[in-house]
């Protein structure tokens, strides 16, 4: 499935993104009506991305289910997969809480609740109450929508059904797994067109907000990017380094995935990629086919840190009191929101005022406070989420003992000279180690 590393332009595509991240920058601030003119060239890569993911996570679910590993073993990578979500996302909400609190970035500044603009965070707060559902209304309407949740219920139950349907159904799945690689071949594509995406919405970003965005709140900014990194560094660079691989090596293995995520500030825009990079490393396709899909739902590490501390700060701001009780229960609720949010920056403002809302005592007018920095913000939240569920994934194969040791071990070789735009060469994938 994974395209030939040799196929590829030689031209690494991380430096053309990050010369095309530089260059909307630049726009952005010296030609702020240009860059705001650039958003379509960034919404429409995301949506050439998105128009394909729902059906490469069919694809290499039913795949991954009904020609590989057995319902046992993609049952307890769900339920492994959800403990370790639950675990690492406190994780992120604690550290954010703490930083939050004892740098205090929106101490001093007595907002009065009433002077927000309620009607700019009018459609979040909406949008906020709505609940997902995960079961369909019609299999055509989860794909139309795109629902990643309702999409892998929709491949999971398929993949079943195909395996129990024995060798009447080998001429589907080997139907399903060319229908695979073709996808995979379009995704390529795309590819091709992700510095573009990057420009356009740099510029739009720094065109549409400005650097005095950056400056106006730059503490909220500092601690949040400063969170992200230790929390990548520390907490995943420990997991990482427990299971047998350096988290170092892993960000430069998937590095051309960061600053595309980090120009579109969206973590879904590589969900495809990151699936494929996933599976050249070792990791059994079953395996990456149910964890990464739900890991974009409840395992949003980046979303997690900004949505704690953007609650803190507007209760510093607006002088909103918040003891020791009170933070405990805001905790209790994020695990909950949190899981609401999607790996798009958009999401995460709907997931920050149903937050609030249902406090009860903090003001949802309080996301106007931080509307001007959002999408930078967003940047930091995508990239931490894109490693955070990579990670997972390794993690969650390990345990199921569905991950090739060898193949995974590239990534801690003396000289990892893995081109940047290069995946490991796959071997047969019927070898397994399994974890004793």
């Amino acid at each position: 499935m994974t395209s030939n590393p040799q196929s590829r332009n030689p031209q690494s595509l991380y430096r053309q993104v990050l010369i095309a991240t530089a260059l909307g920058v630049l726009v952005g601030y010296l030609w702020p009506a240009a860059g705001v003119a650039m958003k379509p060239l960034g919404d429409a890569f995301v949506k050439l991305v998105r128009m394909i993911v729902a059906p490469i996570i069919f694809c290499t679910v039913v795949v991954g289910i009904a020609g590989g590993a057995g319902g046992r073993t993609v049952g307890k990578a769900g339920v492994l997969a959800l403990i370790y979500f639950e675990i690492v996302t406190t994780l992120a909400l604690m550290i954010g809480l703490i930083v939050v609190n004892v740098v205090r970035p929106g101490g001093g500044m007595n907002v009065d609740p009433a002077s927000l603009d309620a009607q700019a965070v009018a459609q979040y707060v909406t949008a906020g109450r709505a609940l997902l559902d995960i079961i369909p209304t019609s299999v055509v309407d989860a794909f139309a929508r795109g629902d990643i949740l309702q999409v892998l219920l929709i491949s999971v139950l398929v993949g079943f059904a195909l395996r129990a349907g024995g060798g009447a159904a080998a001429t589907v799945i080997d139907f399903v797994e060319k229908m695979s690689k073709i996808l995979f071949g379009v995704i390529d594509l795309i590819m091709k067109a992700a510095p573009v995406g990057a420009f356009g919405a740099m510029a739009f970003t720094i065109g549409g907000f400005g650097v005095g965005a950056l400056a106006q709140l730059a503490g909220l900014m500092a601690c949040f990017y400063l969170t992200c990194a230790a929390f990548v560094a520390i907490v995943l660079g420990a997991i990482a380094r427990w299971h047998g691989f350096g988290i170092w090596p892993f960000v430069k293995y998937v590095r051309e995935e960061i600053f595309i995520v980090y120009g579109t500030s969206s973590s879904e825009s590589v969900l495809p990629r990151l699936m494929e990079k996933l599976e050249a490393l070792g990791v059994d396709r079953s395996i990456v086919g149910v964890v990464v899909p739900a890991g974009y739902s409840f395992n949003l590490d980046g979303t997690a840190i900004y949505l704690v501390m953007a609650t803190v700060f507007i209760a510093q701001a607006t002088g909103t009191p918040l003891g020791l009780m009170r933070q405990l229960t805001l905790l209790t609720l994020l695990l909950i929101t949190s899981k609401g949010a999607a790996g798009v920056a958009g999401a995460a403002l709907i997931a920050l005022a149903g937050t609030l809302s249902a406090t009860g005592y903090l003001p949802v007018a309080g996301v106007a406070l931080i509307l001007g920095i959002h999408r930078f913000m967003g940047e930091a939240m995508a990239v931490t989420n894109l490693i955070g569920n990579g990670v997972a994934t390794i993690v969650v194969g390990k345990w199921c003992g569905q991950v090739d040791d060898d193949r995974l071990s590239v990534l801690d070789a003396a000289d990892v000279r893995l081109k940047p735009d290069a995946t490991p060469t796959p071997v047969a994938p019927a070898v397994r180690r399994t974890i004793p």
